[in-house]
């Protein structure tokens, strides 16, 4: 069982007050605060051990790539990813989409090709597939969940024709929470040949994840949901779809030999890591996952499914507030909204001056509010540092808006 208290003591920003309130950080979904060993480590980085990476001989740049290559190493263990060669530095899980999207799947697709998604997704996991339906004809085919919020596999996969080339589907939903049987479709797909992209970025947080158990041949994490800094996430590439890839994009450590009349790649995962990276970002996003994989991930899930359940409980007796999606597989993501006219915004704004920090606005998942027949919801959405009592302080802030709004 973890100590929270302790944890708690980790995040400095988790000590200050907002509106003379108590700070009660629950937009998680969004980004996640980060503990003082990720805060250290970025200091530390820059403070005495800056350099770029990869060219340099001398001692600065040598610890610089040492430590920035040793994420490689990490990211591989959290996602359990057969070889580190098989992970990718991106800036966040929107940047691993459009490298999928421009590396692999743009020379592959033509006109009438299909792409099946959820009506969940993230809009970063359907603006790059918009890009292909644009360009080049490529047909989106949407999949709605259950009057739950759930995603039945066999509606996917029903959605599966001819004409399939890949399935990009989210493992769990931003708004509703809701987990999906990623592992289910990728199995079902993989024997069909068509690919699999995942977007990991907020169960990757709540939950272990295996990407060699689940099958898939991409899975997306972003580095800010994960206690890390923002700018920094990663992909996992099964090898053989790293293969067929062509790089993205152009310069710095993606080649190596240009010449007046050719150029030649470097090997992968390189061959797809153009330009100066993030080095701060994503050595502070290896300190946040070992912070997380000493904490435990399976610790981590049932703090969470505790949180959840409370949660589910108070949130349930208010009878005034719509709470969007019922599934009982779930992370402890709550997205609401109250009845009458009171605006997401509205509600927002007076949780706030309780100290009580939400989201509110239709969460880069339109197509899932346009399913939802709403324009924006409230979301709730808890990490490892809260608590029930933030759950009761929550509910409390919610009773004077329903009182200010009735």
């Amino acid at each position: 069982m973890l100590d929270i208290d302790t944890i708690r003591a980790q995040f400095p920003i988790l000590g200050r007050e907002v509106n003379g309130k108590p700070l009660v950080y629950l937009d998680n979904g969004a980004s996640a605060q980060k503990p003082r060993v990720v805060l250290d480590t970025i200091q530390r980085a820059y403070a005495q051990e800056y350099s770029n990476v990869h060219r340099g001989l001398h001692t600065l740049s040598t610890i610089s790539t040492e430590n920035y290559e040793a994420v490689r190493g990490t990211v591989a263990r959290f996602l359990n990813a057969p070889s580190e060669e098989s992970i990718v530095f991106t800036s966040g899980t929107t940047e691993a989409m459009n490298l999928i999207s421009y590396g692999w799947a743009a020379p592959r697709l033509e006109a009438g090709d299909q792409i099946v998604l959820s009506v969940m997704e993230h809009h970063a996991n359907i603006v790059p597939w918009h890009f292909l339906r644009e360009r080049q004809g490529v047909e989106l085919v949407w999949v709605e969940p259950d009057v739950n919020g759930d995603l039945d596999p066999q509606a996917v996969l029903d959605a599966v024709t001819d004409r399939t080339k890949m399935i990009a589907i989210t493992h769990l939903s931003n708004v509703l929470g809701t987990v999906v049987d990623v592992k289910a479709i990728c199995s079902a797909a993989r024997e069909k040949g068509i690919a699999t992209v995942v977007d990991g970025s907020q169960a990757a947080v709540h939950m272990p994840v295996d990407v060699s158990e689940i099958g898939c041949d991409f899975y997306a994490i972003t580095g800010h949901k994960l206690y890390g800094p923002s700018g920094s996430g990663a992909v996992f590439i099964r090898p053989e779809r790293m293969a067929e890839m062509r790089p993205f994009l152009g310069g710095g450590d993606m080649i190596r030999e240009v010449h007046r009349d050719r150029v030649t790649w470097n090997d992968p995962p390189m061959k797809f890591e153009a330009g100066t990276p993030g080095i701060v970002q994503t050595i502070g996003l290896g300190a946040a996952l070992e912070w997380m994989m000493d904490l435990g991930m399976d610790a981590i899930a049932a703090h969470e499914r505790g949180l959840r359940d409370y949660a589910r409980d108070r949130l349930g007796g208010l009878n005034w507030l719509n709470v969007q999606g019922q599934s009982t597989e779930k992370a402890a993501i709550f997205s609401f909204t109250l009845e009458g006219a009171a605006h997401a915004h509205d509600i927002s704004t007076v949780l706030d001056k309780k100290g009580v920090a939400v989201r509110a606005g239709h969460h880069c998942a339109q197509p899932l509010m346009e399913h939802l027949g709403v324009t924006a919801t409230c979301r709730a959405s808890f990490g490892v540092y809260n608590t029930k009592q933030e759950v009761d302080v929550l509910v409390d802030a919610l009773e004077l808006c329903h009182d200010l709004f009735a």
